[in-house]
């Protein structure tokens, strides 16, 4: 599939979520209104609840890690978010930025910028802002940010050099990502890689891990530390949505995996 149905298929899907709470999202089993096995949505998400900043209207459970947890945010820090979706991460990074921090959260969603707007207007927020923009060509500023954050967006970017390309880009010198992130080791069947709704639902679209740290090292992206991994157990309804009973039992004794993983790395 071409780069830009992929895209599109990711805007309707999260046009449909932005316009759900998260009680909504889970109780659907997958962020959507057919809920036609994309419950991987929520299956990855972690507890925001007792964190600084954390605002419930914000958090739609889309996440797969909390990269706030490792990335270091300083007072005054300039912090985007990459894929921002209604604001959780930002209004978190905010609290650990504090009033003279700057926070921007980029989606490429409308209907996701425009839930993330009202809600940092309901808090009354002057110090964050939401853009419009694609990951692989991001309306932001060279050398301008001082941590990059994103949390289970980045494998849904089609051109992933791309997008780390872009993330050197912006970062100051020796500034600092961590993103939270979804990736595989070994290989997913072939009806998995090719499904557009497990694409959108982030397991078709993420790569192998060392493929993954490559990538952003080729880009500039040194000093990488994996801070936290996590298995993702999808559960097996899911899976067989798209592939056969016979491929299912083949995948859980290949060792093929799932993870959820938190990264750090240092524009060179």
């Amino acid at each position: 599939m071409k780069a830009e149905d992929l895209k599109l298929i990711v805007k309707e899907k999260y046009s449909e979520i932005a316009n759900q709470s998260k009680t909504q999202n889970q109780s659907s089993c997958c962020g959507s209104t057919s809920c036609c096995g994309e419950g991987t949505y929520t299956i990855f998400s972690d507890d925001y609840s007792n964190l600084e900043g954390y605002n419930p209207d914000a958090d739609l459970g889309l996440g797969c890690g909390v990269p706030t947890e490792f990335a270091q945010i300083r007072q005054g820090d300039t912090v985007l978010d990459l894929g921002s979706g209604a604001g959780n991460d930002c209004f978190v990074a905010r609290a650990l930025a504090g009033e003279t921090g700057k926070i921007i959260g980029l989606d490429m969603t409308d209907a996701m910028v425009e839930k993330a707007r009202k809600n940092a207007d309901k808090l009354g927020f002057t110090n964050v802002e939401f853009r419009l923009g694609d990951i692989e060509n991001m309306p932001v500023e060279s050398n301008s940010v001082d941590v990059v954050i994103s949390n289970c967006v980045l494998n849904l970017v089609p051109d992933k050099r791309k997008a780390f390309h872009e993330i050197h880009r912006v970062l100051k010198p020796g500034a600092h990502l961590s993103v939270s992130d979804v990736v595989i080791r070994g290989e997913l069947p072939k009806n998995l890689q090719e499904a557009a709704e497990m694409y959108a639902g982030c397991v078709s679209g993420a790569i192998q891990i060392d493929d993954y740290l490559n990538i952003m090292k080729e880009e500039g992206l040194v000093n990488s530390i994996v801070q936290k991994e996590k298995t993702i157990q999808i559960p097996d309804e899911i899976l067989l949505e798209y592939i056969s009973n016979e491929e299912l039992e083949v995948l859980k004794k290949s060792g093929v995996g799932i993870f959820s993983i938190t990264v750090y790395a240092e524009k060179n």
